[in-house]
């Protein structure tokens, strides 16, 4: 029962990403991450022997763990990968607002000199 629950969790969370990809409510760039999550969460709900033997493999006692710790990662690399996205936007804002205040200030200018003739 659990393993059609998250089956069908993952497939949802999938077809969910696709479905804001075609509204162009969500780029590629960014639904490419829950693209491969869902993918991988499908794979290894179905052949959960892998998750066993990769936890015995890393060490852990307890496939739990492995997964919690699997997703804890995920999660921090997935923060810092947006926080660099974020400030990279910042970085991007601050020089259109230049752009467009060095524009207004010409544009004044202009305004000035055609009032002045």
């Amino acid at each position: 029962m659990i393993k059609i629950i998250t089956v069908s969790a993952s497939i949802l969370i999938f077809l969910l990403v696709i479905e804001l990809v075609r509204q162009e409510k969500l780029t590629f760039k960014y639904a490419s991450w829950w693209i491969c999550v869902s993918s991988i969460a499908i794979l290894l709900t179905i052949f959960d022997q892998i998750i066993f033997k990769m936890a015995r493999f890393f060490g852990f006692e307890l496939a739990s763990n492995f997964i919690f710790f699997t997703i804890l990662t995920i999660f921090v690399f997935m923060g810092l990968f947006m926080t660099i996205l974020l400030s990279q936007q910042n970085s991007h804002n601050d020089a259109m607002a230049q752009k467009i205040a060095m524009l207004e200030f010409e544009v004044e200018q202009l305004k000035n000199k055609k009032d002045e003739s």
